[in-house]
């Protein structure tokens, strides 16, 4: 009964005009979303894929990031000089690029973005983090669109990263350009807070309400919020004059075929499979293995076009380190052990899925480092690990004295996203496996919002999530320095030791010694074992086969949107 009543929902839920099996509007781009975003707050691009996704139709960054650089606002790539120690990049930008009332893209636009990303009392840490080589912009007296940032240092991915942000217009939060006049020193001191005018300025953001209302901060991007009808879909419509439609020949980073693009938020894997059979869905991103696999074997495969490429999305485990038991390299190592990883890439991944020795992942060549193993599965090791670690075993479980204070007992609990089938597998394979060896482990699964929360305000001991990287970038401040332990640096990980490295890493001038850091990284997270990488993940999307355009991409969301448009002829 319970399943025949899930299925009538289903009927009800997808509608009976599906049967019809009608081709794809050509106007409108309907594609599937696993979870609702939490804000669209430009400060808080990075806060998921989903966000950054929308972020970036609506705003536009100087520079687009396709593996490759690309100019978005920019006019052209950036050209650089370097002193002894510091790199000078300047930008032009497109003397085509306006908002939505017509004003032109300036620098100083730019310069009021950065002195947002620094401003205290704003969600800004993650911005902070990534962005804090440059140290001040200048502008260019003869010419109100070039400028140039002064950046701390030499290293070569200031090149790319300089451009990687959504720019913001002064007009509409700060008129008068009373933020942008202070200097980016003047806004990182922590007396800055209790400047007037970064009182005010913080209070008219706030009340701006971007994270639902994002058009009280137009971008200059091609597309503007439609609706938001939270828990169901996402509509984004194409302004129907943009600037970006006057640069002829059009270059494909400023196409932006479809008129609306429909974000319809669908958790639950099977509806969403449904929709896509019913063809109320016309792309179904990262698809879940089992379904690439049953689809691809389906009557539906005769109108659907199946996709599958490598990515820099990595499954990772992480573990609280601010957490007394959890606070030596020792006993996290001997729980990474508890994870068989062969086996959920079969069970979950279908066998789609590849290990890696570390957070690199292994097509980054010449960075990924081969010389160091897989962490194995392996409970007499991960005994032997507990045990140097000080742990004893009783008939009550581990134990471990501490000088000066009671006895630590080895009880954990695990946190993930709740309706994930990949972490809830995980999650039980790993208590399993802890039970084995006599540990008690809690599964704390939550819905989104809340399991951020419990990762923001250090609630969990052990957690599992996805990271993404970038082939090109290699700023790991944000997630493992202890600067930002209240950021994104999630598992409060940081020593004297992996603080240094990472800061060097940073400021490597040169390939070869970017290289060799990069492999001393990886070696040295295997030894510290703060966060590891189960596996990388492989992105298998399903389009209607009259589509094209997709651009397909190992870099997050996988796909884009903006260029998909029917097939001629369809």
């Amino acid at each position: 009964m319970r399943q025949f009543l899930h299925g009538l929902l289903l009927f009800i839920t997808l509608g009976l005009g599906a049967c019809s099996s009608p081709a794809p509007n050509p106007d409108t781009i309907r594609v599937r979303w696993a979870a609702d975003l939490e804000t669209l707050d430009p400060l808080l691009y990075l806060n998921s894929v989903n966000t950054t996704q929308t972020i970036n139709l609506l705003y536009f960054s100087l520079l687009g990031n396709r593996q490759e650089s690309v100019p978005l606002l920019a006019e052209a790539l950036p050209s650089v000089r370097y002193t002894d120690s510091l790199t000078f990049i300047t930008y032009r930008i497109h003397p085509a690029a306006t908002w939505d009332n017509g004003r032109p893209v300036l620098a100083r636009d730019v310069a009021f973005t950065l002195a947002v990303m620094n401003c205290p009392g704003l969600p800004n840490e993650a911005s902070q983090a990534q962005f804090d080589f440059i140290e001040k912009i200048k502008y260019d007296s003869t010419d109100q669109r070039r400028f140039t940032f002064v950046c701390r240092g030499r290293s070569p991915e200031f090149y790319s990263a300089s451009g990687d942000f959504p720019i913001l217009p002064e007009y509409a939060l700060d008129s008068t350009g009373s933020l942008a006049a202070l200097p980016l020193r003047t806004l990182r001191m922590p007396e800055a807070a209790k400047l007037p005018v970064v009182t005010r300025f913080v209070q008219r953001y706030m009340a701006a309400q971007l994270d639902r209302h994002p058009g009280n901060l137009p971008g200059c991007g091609p597309y503007r919020l439609h609706q938001w009808q939270s828990g169901r879909y996402l509509s984004l419509q194409r302004k129907p004059t943009w600037w970006g439609d006057k640069v002829q020949p059009s270059p494909t980073q400023l196409q932006a075929y479809p008129k609306k693009v429909v974000f319809d938020i669908i958790p639950d894997e099977n509806t969403a499979v449904l929709a896509l059979r019913r063809r109320q869905l016309d792309i179904y991103p990262r698809l879940p293995a089992k379904d690439y696999i049953r689809l691809k074997e389906s009557p539906a495969a005769k109108w659907l076009s199946f996709y599958s490429t490598g990515s820099y999305e990595a499954f990772t485990v992480g573990f609280n380190t601010r957490r007394p038991i959890l606070h030596d390299r020792l006993t996290r190592r001997a729980l990474s052990r508890l994870f068989d990883v062969p086996a959920l890439i079969a069970s979950t991944q279908q066998g789609l899925a590849y290990r890696s020795v570390g957070i690199i992942a292994p097509q980054a060549k010449p960075y990924y480092n081969s010389s160091l193993p897989f962490v194995p599965h392996s409970l007499p090791e991960a005994t032997s690990l507990l045990q140097q670690a000080g742990w004893r075993q009783s008939a009550t479980g581990w134990h471990r004295a501490v000088a000066g204070a009671a006895a630590q007992h080895l009880q954990l609990t695990i946190s993930y996203r709740a309706g994930d089938p990949a972490y809830e597998a995980a999650a039980l394979q790993f208590r399993s496996a802890a039970a084995k060896l006599n540990i008690p482990v809690t599964l704390r699964p939550a819905e989104r919002s809340i399991f951020f929360a419990q990762l923001r305000n250090g609630e969990s001991d052990v957690f599992l999530r996805s990271l993404s990287g970038n082939p090109t970038a290699f700023n790991f401040a944000p997630l493992f320095h202890s600067q930002y332990t209240s950021a994104g640096n999630y598992s409060g990980f940081g020593t004297p030791a992996s603080d240094k490295l990472i800061e060097k890493l940073a400021a490597a001038e040169s390939q070869q010694q970017k290289i060799r850091l990069v492999k001393e990284f990886q070696q040295m997270m295997q030894e510290e074992s703060p966060e590891v990488v189960l596996y990388f993940l492989r992105y298998q999307t399903a389009a209607n086969t009259k589509l094209t355009g997709l651009e397909l991409s190992p870099l997050k969301p996988g796909y884009n949107v903006s260029t998909v448009r029917l097939r001629k002829g369809s």
